[in-house]
């Protein structure tokens, strides 16, 4: 046993070997930094970092950085949860873009305690119905309890259109004859 033990001398085998339990435990390194941090966790920690944070919506199935930017905005949303900057956050944490539009903004004006959603999905999330549900069930979860929403959904692509053009060289004469 090392002589940096805080166990008195009289202490039993039982605390002795306890003692040197934890002693070889704590030289175990723990990089508890990179285990908290959403972009440095390793792959198969961040359900856990997750779990941690009380994040609700998870999937196995997302890519990569889907979940490390669910992980990553999990705090900043739980904060500010119950206000539209929420369910903003919420939305851009799925990798997808959003129009925001309150009752009071709508032309002509709604109901109140209503907002209508226009969301675009990225072209790096999936695009399913079921990621679809995911997102609304955690709008759901960031809106404020007395308000509702319409939601509608697009899809944002972006592709190059190209340009061909030919030519054909056409010489012309005036022909000019006499009878």
């Amino acid at each position: 046993m090392s002589d940096q033990s805080l166990l008195p001398p009289n202490a039993t085998d039982a605390e002795n070997a306890i003692a040197l339990t934890i002693a070889r435990i704590s030289r175990i390194p723990t990089p508890i930094n990179t285990v908290w941090s959403p972009e440095n966790c390793p792959v198969e920690l961040l359900p856990w970092l997750a779990w941690a944070l009380n994040l609700q919506t998870w999937d196995s199935t997302w890519p990569e950085h889907l979940k490390r930017r669910q992980v990553a905005s999990a705090v900043d949303i739980a904060r500010r949860k119950g206000t539209a900057k929420s369910v903003r956050d919420v939305i851009a944490s799925f990798g997808s873009s959003v129009a925001l539009r309150e009752w009071w903004q709508l032309e002509p004006k709604g109901e109140p305690y209503t907002f209508a959603i226009t969301l675009t999905l990225g072209s790096d999330v999936p695009q399913t119905a079921q990621f679809q549900e995911q997102i609304m069930q955690a709008v759901d979860r960031a809106k404020p309890v007395r308000a509702h929403y319409t939601l509608t959904a697009g899809l944002k692509g972006t592709g190059d259109i190209g340009v061909i053009a030919v030519a054909r060289p056409f010489v012309y004469r005036r022909l000019e004859m006499e009878a």
